[in-house]
């Protein structure tokens, strides 16, 4: 039977690490644990960080670091990387780490692996990036693998911890490219629709079509990414949502700033030719109500076949955006 309700999937979070306007990344890291532990309670699946540098406004520079923190804060919830930028990293590092990581959170830990650098050229070259190694990606990914693999006991290099412990992979993505890795691996394909939907279902055919199973996964399986602000009212929610569209429009026009506090949804709060290049990159957002959401989920859930929901809220009032996915997961339930 096709999945098409969003109670028959699971649904997990992507926490961007945010840092609002006038806060700082202390208080930004006290926000996520407590979305953490609430999410647990509200029957989220996982809780993914992502790689990101030299942005003002985000603050999960050190992923591994604080999926470690979000870990030792919660209990059931699985906690990873959406994603480890794995060009930034030698394998036999990012092994280690994550071996750790599984060691003292066993049967909790995720690895998502992207290609991109998560950052400008500038950073990139800081961060000692060979600018060839986004081509070596593949290549990489089957490295960090036999170091996480039992067989390698015998090697000359070893991860050790990580070496035979169970650390689900995913390949992350925003283009087919990605979806030709993952399906060619066996690996289960998270795809980043909330800031990059045009590929989204040329990449999830493409991966389909093409998957071979493997030690990891026997079938395909797919989580889309998506921007979700919901609010009691789709009022309250689209007044909410005028600080995540200007978050983005500052990533469009180069003019990146942090959250800012809302303001009101009128016609005059954004310029019409840029909201129009706004709503390209944010086609796969749904702000409203309970109902306004659910059925445009719903919706996007038939069309995609997905296997998992997972959702980003740039929300300025922490409150607001704890509502914002508690809404989310009561509608998970019912």
């Amino acid at each position: 039977m096709a999945t098409n309700t969003i109670s028959q999937i699971k649904i997990s979070v992507l926490d961007l690490a945010i840092v609002r306007d006038g806060g700082n990344p202390a208080d930004t890291f006290k926000n996520s644990l407590d979305l953490a532990q609430k999410v647990e309670k509200w029957g989220y699946n996982r809780f993914w960080l992502a790689e990101h540098h030299n942005m003002q406004g985000i603050a999960s520079t050190a992923t591994v670091v604080l999926i470690g923190h979000i870990a030792a804060g919660t209990s059931t919830l699985r906690v990873g990387s959406g994603g480890i930028m794995l060009p930034n990293h030698a394998p036999l590092i990012v092994a280690e780490q994550f071996g750790t990581l599984a060691t003292l959170f066993p049967d909790r830990i995720d690895l998502g692996l992207g290609r991109a650098p998560g950052t400008d050229q500038f950073t990139a070259a800081a961060l000692k990036r060979d600018e060839h190694a986004a081509m070596e990606f593949p290549s990489n990914v089957e490295e960090l693998q036999r170091y996480l693999s039992e067989g390698n006991k015998n090697g000359r290099v070893r991860a050790i911890p990580g070496e035979g412990l169970d650390i689900p992979i995913w390949i992350l993505g925003s283009s087919t490219d990605s979806a030709y890795l993952a399906a060619s691996l066996g690996l289960p394909y998270a795809f980043a629709s909330h800031f990059a939907p045009a590929q989204l279902h040329n990449a999830l055919a493409i991966y389909r079509r093409n998957f071979k199973p493997s030690a990891q996964l026997a079938a395909p399986y797919v989580i889309a990414c998506v921007n979700v602000i919901a609010a009691d009212t789709d009022y309250e929610a689209d007044k909410l949502a005028t600080s995540f569209k200007k978050l983005f429009l500052g990533i469009i026009t180069g003019n990146r700033q942090q959250l800012k506090a809302p303001e009101e949804p009128n016609e005059d709060f954004m310029d019409p030719m840029e909201e129009a290049a706004l709503q390209q990159m944010i086609q796969y957002t749904f702000i409203g109500g309970p109902e306004k959401i659910k059925k445009e989920i719903e919706s996007f859930i038939e069309i995609t076949q997905i296997d998992e929901l997972m959702v980003a809220s740039a929300v300025y009032e922490h409150e607001a955006r704890l509502h914002s996915y508690e809404i989310l997961g009561k509608l998970n339930k019912e």
